[in-house]
């Protein structure tokens, strides 16, 4: 049954302030019976919507600065949040590794140079840094030819043992084991674009002269192509790794260029081709085979590349809805706190701060919310919302949540479609969350008289048509909220095309950007 809750008190607080400052502003005599009953009412009605008479609906709404519940229903159930986790693993990260934190990848000598022979192993060691490009591990191939290096009588050594060797998270679908935004996580891995999808390749299909030429970003070896795929009068093309392996077949027909982000099947060994690759461009031969293992005590650095600080890569982590990100930050959290960069590790740092922090419905199975065994509740999301207020990092924290109605993928993120000409436009500051079958929104908003309020919206098990139109209809009646005013006029929200991401969070679908 659904429960709503408006608390009637004397008096409020109208904000002005920025979402990070302290509250202020004198209070203001109001009846609040004007403007929260109508809150109430409205939101009954959107939430009646026929999608969801067999689904599950948790929304709460509260004042950010008195911590008035102005809405709630089924604040206290366990819902899946799909990518409304990555709140609470960005926020423990925020905490726990610093703003100024970054990921170091290095190249180390295990033996001695003698002219321009080292003799003994080279090893590249990785912490994790999802924005290393094939650019980058080419700048440190550079380094080591400029330090006279022209042979190496060893092996190539992949250290990857910053974090432990298992490489998908619980509870992922095994059918998503090639899909990009599941791609396997390691302390050495390799991006193609400044998206920072970790861990892929993108492979593109164009027709030439009656022909379809496949081409790879990064240009690199590693994946063998099988291109099946013919000219024709249309594209109509699937591009798929097969399960397991490092095989990419390409068929159907091709007229126009298409594109696919595909996952590798070890990121360790593709991370270390790229480089071995740079290498031999830089003219500096391996003689021996490429191992993964740890680098001994005392091997002494070559050459060394530091990441962007957290703090910028929260951007492309949040904006765009990034999984890989949330993992790798979750075992970096882990590799901190416990000296262990494993799942288990990491996931107990956020969820022991999630609970410090008011989240006490809780089960956090990855950091990224692809399982659909993550689970929080609506209430636990708000408190942690608002606890987090208080943060010395949360104002960097929250210019990186999704922004409704910026057009610009860095600034609106997955919501830079979503209630465009609004009220909530420019205003709300939110993560999304899509899974099939589930969607969330939670985040901030300013209502109409300045007010700041927290608020999440968690639908779960529809069985057709999103109801995201139903979480951006609540989100601008947030902005529209008013204690001074009896009433609002609807705002009639702009059609929207799904595109082909459907019910998924578009960034999941790389060929469709938000």
């Amino acid at each position: 049954m659904r429960r709503t809750s408006a608390s009637l008190v004397a008096g409020t607080l109208v904000a002005a302030l920025a979402w990070a400052s302290s509250p202020s502003t004198p209070a203001v005599a109001l009846d609040p019976s004007v403007g929260v009953a109508d809150l109430t009412q409205d939101l009954n009605q959107i939430l009646s919507d026929s999608r969801l008479t067999i689904a599950r609906a948790g929304v709460v709404v509260k004042s950010a600065e008195s911590g008035e519940e102005l809405y709630a229903t089924d604040a206290g159930k366990l819902l899946i949040p799909a990518s409304n986790t990555k709140l609470f693993t960005s926020a423990a990260a925020a905490e726990t590794l610093g703003l100024d934190y970054r990921f170091a990848t290095s190249v180390l000598s295990t033996g001695r140079k003698a002219g321009k022979v080292l003799t003994g192993d080279l090893v590249l060691r990785g912490t994790g840094d999802p924005t290393m490009l094939a650019e980058d591990y080419d700048a440190l191939a550079a380094k080591v030819a400029r330090a006279g290096v022209k042979v190496v009588t060893g092996k190539l050594v992949a250290d990857d043992t910053w974090f432990d060797a298992r490489r998908l998270g619980n509870d992922w679908a095994w059918d998503d084991e090639t899909a990009y935004y599941a791609a396997p996580i390691s302390a050495l891995t390799a991006s193609p674009d400044k998206d920072y999808d970790a861990g892929s390749v993108i492979v593109a299909v164009a027709a030439e002269n009656g022909k379809v030429k496949v081409t790879t970003t990064p240009d690199t070896g590693y994946l063998k192509i099988v291109n099946r795929a013919t000219a024709g009068s249309e594209t109509d093309v699937l591009i798929e790794r097969q399960h397991g392996t490092r095989t990419v077949e390409i068929t159907g027909t091709v007229a126009d260029p298409y594109q696919e982000w595909v996952a590798v099947d070890d990121p360790t060994a593709y991370a270390s081709s790229l480089f071995r690759e740079s290498l031999t461009r830089h003219g500096v031969k391996v003689l021996g085979r490429t191992v993964t293992g740890a680098a001994p005590e005392g091997a002494r650095e070559l050459a060394a590349h530091e990441s962007m600080t957290l703090g910028e890569l929260l951007v492309p982590f949040m904006k765009l809805s990034n999984n890989i990100h949330a993992e790798i930050l979750t075992k970096a959290m882990g590799r901190k706190a416990a000296d262990q960069g494993t799942w288990a590790a990491g996931l107990k740092v956020t969820t022991d701060f999630a609970k410090a922090n008011g989240a006490q419905v809780i089960n956090m199975r990855d950091g990224s919310g692809l399982s659909r065994r993550d689970g929080f509740s609506p209430g636990s999301i708000v408190q942690f919302l608002s606890a987090v207020r208080g943060k010395p990092w949360f104002d960097t924290w929250y210019k990186s949540l999704p922004i409704a109605g910026e057009s610009e993928r860095f600034v609106g993120g997955t919501l830079r479609s979503r209630m465009a000409g609004t009220p909530a436009a420019g205003n709300v500051h939110a993560k999304t969350g899509s899974l099939t079958g589930v969607t969330a929104l939670s985040g901030y908003v300013t209502s109409a008289d300045g007010e700041p309020l927290i608020f999440s919206i968690m639908l779960n098990q529809y069985l057709s048509g999103s109801p995201k139109d139903i979480e951006d209809k609540i989100a601008v009646r947030l902005a529209q909220f008013s204690r001074t005013k009896a009433s609002v006029e609807p705002v009639e929200l702009r059609a929207t095309d799904p595109g082909p991401a459907g019910d998924l969070e578009c960034s999941w679908l790389k060929p469709a950007q938000c």
